[in-house]
Formats: C-alpha cells, sequence, structure tokens
C-alpha cells in the first residue's frame, strides 16, 4: 500500500488547496489503484478506499460522480459506504449506474430510496437483475405506469400477491402492460386467468401467438376455459317466472324504480335485474333477454337510455350482467361516452322498433 501512502498526503492536499482540475485527477487515481487490484483486496483494505472516496465524493461535481459511479457500478466488492452516497445523489446521472447494477446495494437501501427519491431513481432500480418482493412492493406504490411496466418486463423482478395485483390493476388500461404480464412465467395460473378476463381480444390474440411454448398450452387451455363458460352463461335456459312475480309485486306497491334494478345488478341477480328492466321500459321480456345476452353492449346502453336511468345504473349492468367476464375499465370509459352522446330520442325510437319487431308488428 505504499502507493496509496503516498496518495493519501496527494489527497489531502488536492482536497484543502487543489484546484477541480486537480480533484479530479486524484478522484481518477484513487478510482484506478482501487480498480487495479479490487479482486485482491480484503475487507480491511477496500474500507481503507471507501473512507478516501467519500472523502473525495463530498467535493466533486456531478460529471465526475457520475463516471465515478459508472466505473464501481459493476463491481463486485466495491467500497460500500461510497456505493450507497452516490446511489442517494439527487442526480441521476450519478445514481442511475450504481442504483441499475451494484451488488453492494441491500434491499433496504433500494426500498428507501424507492420511497424517499423520485421517478427516475425507481425507473433505475426497475432494471436490476435481481429484485426481491419487497423492493418491487416500495417501487409500485407509486402507481407509476413505467415503473410498472419496466418490472413486468424485468425476469429477475419477483412480486407478492400485492404486487402481482397492482401490475393486473394497472393492465386493465395499459395493453402493454397485459402483454409484459402475460409472458411472466412466474404469474401464478388463477391471475392468469385473471388477466386473460380483463384483457382485450387483441391482448389474448397476441399473447396466444407471442408466449413461450411453455406459457402458450396454459393460455390457450385458459381462453379456451374462458369462452365456454360465457357461452355456458350466455345462453344457459333462465327461468324468469319467481323474478316476474317479484317486479309485479314491486310495481303495485311502487316499489320499482332505478334504485331497485341497481341493487339487482350490483347482487348479480340475473333474473331479477332483465325482469325488472323489461318493467320499466315496458318492453318485451324476451327482447331485454336478448340484448343482456349480446356480447356487445350497445343494446344495453339503447335501453339504459330509454328507460332514463343514470350511468351508474347502466355501468353496474354491464359490469355484472355475466359472472365469467369481466369488463375492462378502458372499454366501460368507451362505453360511458357512448353512452353519454346517446340522445334519449334516438334510444326510445330504437326501442319502440325492437318492441314492434317482437309483436309481428310493420314498422313504418
Amino acid at each position: 500500500m505504499t502507493a496509496y501512502a503516498s496518495l493519501m498526503a496527494e489527497l489531502e492536499d488536492a482536497v484543502k488547496n487543489g484546484p477541480r482540475d486537480k480533484r479530479i485527477e486524484t478522484l481518477r487515481r484513487v478510482t484506478d489503484l482501487f480498480l487495479d487490484s479490487a479482486d485482491r483486496f480484503n475487507d480491511a483494505q477496500i474500507d481503507v478506499f471507501d473512507d478516501v472516496l467519500n472523502h473525495l465524493i463530498k467535493k466533486m461535481e456531478t460529471k465526475a460522480l457520475s463516471e465515478l459511479s459508472t466505473r464501481l457500478a459493476p463491481i463486485q466488492n466495491a467500497p460500500t459506504e461510497a456505493i450507497r452516497t452516490l446511489a442517494r445523489d439527487n442526480a441521476i446521472l450519478v445514481a442511475g449506474p450504481v442504483l441499475a447494477q451494484s451488488s453492494r446495494l441491500t434491499s433496504e437501501d433500494l426500498i428507501d430510496i424507492a420511497r424517499t427519491k423520485g421517478r427516475a431513481h425507481q425507473l433505475a432500480i426497475s432494471e436490476r437483475a435481481h429484485l426481491e418482493e419487497e423492493v418491487t412492493d416500495a417501487l409500485l406504490s407509486h402507481e407509476d405506469m413505467e415503473v410498472a411496466n419496466r418490472l413486468a418486463k424485468n425476469a429477475g423482478a419477483r412480486f407478492s400477491e400485492n404486487g402481482f395485483s397492482s401490475l393486473l390493476k394497472h393492465a386493465e388500461t395499459d395493453e402493454q402492460l397485459a402483454k409484459k404480464l402475460g409472458l411472466r412465467l412466474d404469474l401464478p395460473l388463477r391471475l392468469l386467468r385473471k388477466l386473460l378476463l380483463i384483457a382485450t381480444e387483441a391482448v389474448r390474440s397476441w399473447l396466444l401467438l407471442n408466449a413461450p411454448l411453455e406459457a402458450r398450452s396454459e393460455i390457450e387451455r385458459v381462453v379456451a376455459s374462458m369462452a365456454n363458460d360465457f357461452t355456458r352463461e350466455a345462453t344457459a335456459p333462465r327461468d324468469f317466472s319467481r323474478a316476474q312475480d317479484l317486479v309485479a309485486a314491486m310495481q303495485r306497491r311502487n316499489e320499482l324504480n332505478e334504485a331497485s334494478l341497481l341493487s339487482f345488478a350490483v347482487s348479480q341477480k340475473y333474473e331479477e335485474m332483465v325482469a325488472a328492466l323489461a318493467a320499466l321500459t315496458e318492453a318485451p321480456l324476451q327482447t331485454i333477454a336478448a340484448v343482456m345476452r349480446s356480447s356487445r353492449y350497445d343494446g344495453i346502453l339503447v335501453t339504459c337510455k330509454a328507460a332514463k336511468l343514470k350511468w351508474r345504473t347502466a355501468e353496474a349492468i354491464l359490469k355484472h350482467r355475466f359472472s365469467f367476464h369481466k369488463v375492462p375499465d378502458f372499454e366501460l370509459e368507451v362505453a360511458k361516452a357512448d353512452f353519454i352522446i346517446l340522445t334519449q330520442a334516438t334510444a326510445e325510437r330504437t326501442l319502440r322498433f325492437w318492441k314492434a319487431r317482437a309483436i309481428g308488428v310493420q314498422v313504418n
């Protein structure tokens, strides 16, 4: 360590009296000395370099610290405190390399930085080759879509139950995230099914084409099962007699209104919901039942608008009419926009046509 002894004296002089260029040159020489023999240093020697580097870091500008961070980031036994100092720097040019690469940072370090620093630091952490569940939980707590996408793509990231739930929530409105999540081999099967339920047809088709072989067969099985469930529920024979009697009794007591229909929808009382909507629109039950069975939502919007229902009620009907089909949030937003645009007059005219057709009357 003779070179180190002479360097220490030079260091003291550079820090106290030297100009910027001399401080930078000293930092480079200390870094070179460490990197040249890093694999041979013991813990005590590394601690000495840690003290020296931390002494210099306090006096350095962003450009020099960025270079230091880049050089130390991939080193397995890099000086720990120097790495922690660099990782907490507000400048992402300084913090980024060690946040993305350094093995010297613990999960506790990463969680603290994820919670206290900004988005750029969170994105850098998301790039690490390995991330524990508690770290991804901390990152996802900010609900940043770009962070979520980067984590979903990271094969070395591990997720807790809450972490996967957070990703699924974001995937409802982000097709790219849904694709990345569907390709993860560690996604539990029940969550894969949930993902496919909320995904668009385009995303499902993309996953079937692009998923790795070990995942594709499971995706095919789940998609086929979903299709069967949906078909069975949509085409299942229904007995509406009891529901019609209940609704008729409610009408006699003046208890049938939008609030009761909303209650039926939220409670997933399908027969009562159909019977109530038919009564409120004075439409044949078979007409409303056909509208409900359709995979499209247009007819439901027309019926609800004609009945002068609020969007909240129409949304509940769309969301709860099928047990095996979750309507994605983005699709509900499109439906809401269509519902707002649809005029009362158009809805009533369309419903009159359906009623006339149902009873075989010629419509002019």
